[in-house]
């Protein structure tokens, strides 16, 4: 994350969240939440953290009750437009830990708009990675397990 910090609204975090939950399931929640404590350490426990605390969870519970339990089965198409649609959860947060009202949240939505979509299409895209990542995961779980 700290890398792509230069490329404006690109990470791949609900790559690696949407993968080790595709492979980890329930265990998944230890490395997310793992980051989000590192998150804090290194940046600072501040207003901009707090939406960690939800966001990563709700994109592993959506995981897990949207995508199919066998790997083989999950298709491209779901895993990239779960992890587009994921983004948009921050900025109702921030308005509302901002203190502003129904029409000041509104106001601060679409003035986020264009970062949104830059997000959501990033992450639609970097989306394409997850089976590829998943699915090596998955292997290295099976050879670990043998050894």
């Amino acid at each position: 994350k700290q890398i792509m910090e230069v490329l404006p609204n690109v990470h791949l975090l609900g790559v690696f969240t949407i993968a080790i939950t595709l492979v980890y399931r329930r265990k998944a929640l230890y490395p997310i939440y793992g980051f989000v404590l590192i998150q804090g350490l290194f940046s600072g426990f501040a207003l901009w953290w707090i939406p960690y605390l939800y966001l990563w969870t709700v994109l592993w519970g959506a995981a897990m009750l949207l995508l199919p339990r066998d790997l083989g089965r999950v298709k491209p198409l779901q895993v990239m437009l779960l992890c587009a649609a994921h983004g948009t959860l921050y900025a109702p947060a921030q308005a509302l830990l901002f203190g502003l009202d129904w029409k000041g949240m509104v106001t601060w939505i679409l003035a986020g708009l264009p970062w949104d979509f830059v997000h959501g299409t990033s992450n639609f895209f970097c989306g394409l990675l997850i089976l590829p990542l998943a699915r090596t995961l998955q292997k290295a779980e099976r050879y670990t397990l043998r050894g």
